[in-house]
């Protein structure tokens, strides 16, 4: 039995690889697992393929984020992208960047929560790499899913089509807050700290910073709008809505609007925004981290379109419309149509911290 404080320089590559290569079960579809110099697997006619990766620094710090819910995140981060697309998740190869002075614990909460979203998600880890790094964690997956005969894409859009979103916004934007304000989860995702609010913002903290640390993106939805022709395009919400918005604009060539009133705010978000004075709206239209859906939906498919959200039981609001291009975004408030900047995450701008919240995205 390795004692858990162990650091990784003394229990070396091969003992971690050994370590780690036990915990990882064999799935179907894998004729060669963890082991060899690459794994075999069998894949689909339509392999989609994504990457995405955990920065410490960047994306998470250890003291707010707890290790099982960094892996949690990780995988899913990965599973918004192929569920975006209305694919299947089913292979994953993790690498790790991993400081000499971490200690086995860390990397085994990790694994936890790896391990326990991939298993809820039909996932098998089938290989990865490890390395030492000089200061920082770097946790970077690769998934592949199976792609059916129809993928939804971000080009697509018409003039005319509507702009949806599944689920409400801001919970997440609001979650990076509460970290700076010293609220904390444990890691099994139960409030530990409530940093500078009462006992009576539990609910609502909790839910925040679980929308951040540990997102649910409505993965079956889209798969199922493929399926029935419902959509034109779609993309997940990941860096906010309004660059997100923008990006679709820019891979259909069109241009849309926004109407203020009707963004699906989340609830604790906007309790806790009205509480400290802050816009609750501006989170759900600039916060990113949401991981929802974003579609453009024609007007004549959007009954079928809430005849397959009450099925999957996700929430879908439209906020705008489409109209024609060149690329360009509009904010729909008091009657008036005003110029929207889109304020997406850009990993080499640096923004620095403002009112008390850090540059970092966790």
């Amino acid at each position: 039995m390795i004692n858990p404080e162990t650091p990784v320089r003394e229990l070396g590559e091969r003992a971690l690889l050994k370590h780690l290569r036990s915990r990882v079960p064999s799935g179907p579809g894998v004729e060669i697992g963890i082991g060899d110099d690459a794994a075999a697997i069998e894949t689909s006619p339509i392999t989609l393929v994504t990457t995405d990766c955990l920065v410490e620094g960047v994306h998470f710090l250890r003291e707010w984020a707890p290790a099982r819910l960094v892996g949690r995140k990780a995988l899913t981060v990965n599973l918004s992208d192929i569920a975006a697309m209305a694919g299947t998740p089913r292979h994953a190869v993790v690498s790790l960047c991993l400081p000499p002075d971490l200690p086995l614990w860390w990397v085994d909460g990790l694994y936890d929560g790896l391990l326990e979203r991939s298993a809820e998600t039909g996932v098998t880890i089938v290989g990865g790499n490890l390395a030492v790094s000089i200061s920082q964690i770097v946790v970077d997956i690769t998934l592949l899913g199976q792609g059916g005969d129809k993928l939804m894409r971000r080009s697509g859009a018409v003039p005319g089509d509507l702009v949806v979103v599944s689920g409400a916004l801001g919970a997440a934007a609001a979650g990076l807050k509460l970290l700076a304000q010293g609220a904390r989860l444990d890691e099994d995702g139960f409030l530990h700290k409530t940093g500078v609010w009462t006992e009576s913002s539990a609910r609502a903290v909790t839910h925040c910073l679980r929308a951040l640390l540990d997102p649910n993106p409505p993965l079956a939805f889209s798969r199922a709008l493929a399926e029935q022709d419902i959509v034109h395009a779609g993309m997940d919400l990941s860096d906010g809505l309004s660059g997100d918005l923008r990006t679709l604009c820019d891979e259909s060539d069109v241009s849309a609007w926004v109407d203020a009133a009707a963004l699906p705010v989340d609830g604790a978000a906007a309790s806790l925004e009205r509480a400290r004075g802050g816009d609750a709206a501006s989170l759900a239209l600039h916060g990113g981290e949401d991981y929802q859906l974003l579609l453009a939906v024609p007007p004549d498919r959007l009954d079928a379109l809430r005849d397959v959200a009450v099925i999957w039981d996700i929430p879908t609001t439209v906020v705008g419309e489409f109209a024609p291009g060149p690329s360009a975004l509009l904010l729909k408030k008091g009657g008036s149509l005003l110029p929207l900047t889109a304020q997406s995450h850009d990993h080499f701008r640096a923004r620095p911290a403002t009112g008390g919240e850090p540059a970092t995205r966790p």
